[in-house]
């Protein structure tokens, strides 16, 4: 199973786009990238105390 191809990838974005709606999309983008945000600042952080504890 490779990536989805372009017409995959438009069906897709109108579902999502008649299930939640325009106006809550961009709400939902901005929610996403805060939590990968999160996430990423939270990977940091262990990698920084891992290198601590070596030290």
């Amino acid at each position: 199973m490779g990536m989805p191809g372009i017409w995959e990838l438009v069906i897709i974005f109108f579902i999502v786009l008649l299930i939640f709606g325009a106006g809550k999309i961009p709400k939902i983008a901005k929610d996403i990238g805060g939590g990968i945000k999160e996430f990423k600042k939270s990977l940091d952080d262990t990698n920084d105390k891992d290198k601590d504890k070596k030290e």
